[in-house]
């Protein structure tokens, strides 16, 4: 579904994973069909970090896609910016993070980071865009209640924060029972003008 829209680059915002008892290659295989002209950009989320994310990010960077870890990639003059969950959970770790990356404030970026946790320090930084999902959109009540009352504002779809924008995906799949009740699973278009 994804290629069929011919993206010019692709974004994954972790959580491709859910659970340890699984043959991590294989579940990453499909992502081998994701060629983009400026490439395809993964970051890891909560549940690929319950413990040794290792055999999980091995398996997506074999399938061809760039695994980012607290790093800067550049592609067309655009900075793309990957934090995983780990490092983007406590305000001054995530900032220290950002920081080290050298965000080039006078130029374009996208922040790829698994949940909408910290916008306020991802705009303090100078990001222009952020890509996030994690909430699910809640997938189902009472989680739906408590998505909307913790991520509020940035719980799913567009918004703005200062000078940046943050743009969360209920994702393409689930977590847990494989139930959505209220919440659509969605691949998401971005078009720039």
């Amino acid at each position: 579904m994804v290629m069929r829209e011919k993206p010019h680059i692709v974004f994954v915002a972790g959580d491709l994973y859910d659970g340890t008892a699984i043959d991590a290659g294989r579940a990453a295989e499909p992502l081998r069909e994701m060629k983009a002209p400026f490439g395809a950009y993964f970051v890891a989320g909560n549940h690929e970090q319950f413990g040794d994310d290792t055999k999980y990010l091995h398996a997506v960077s074999a399938a061809g896609v760039r695994v980012l870890s607290n790093e800067r990639a550049e592609a067309d003059g655009l900075q793309i910016i990957g934090v995983p969950y780990r490092h983007a959970t406590h305000d001054e770790h995530f900032r220290s993070v950002l920081a080290d990356i050298g965000v080039d404030r006078g130029r374009a970026s996208i922040l790829l980071t698994h949940a909408p946790d910290r916008p306020r320090i991802a705009e303090e930084a100078g990001i222009s865009l952020q890509l996030s999902g994690h909430t699910h959109l809640g997938q189902f009540y009472p989680w739906s209640w408590m998505a909307r009352r913790i991520y509020r504002q940035f719980v799913y779809g567009l918004s703005r924060i200062g000078g940046m924008q943050v743009y969360t995906s209920s994702g393409a799949g689930t977590w847990g029972p494989p139930l959505r009740l209220g919440s659509n699973p969605e691949i998401v278009i971005i078009e720039f003008a």
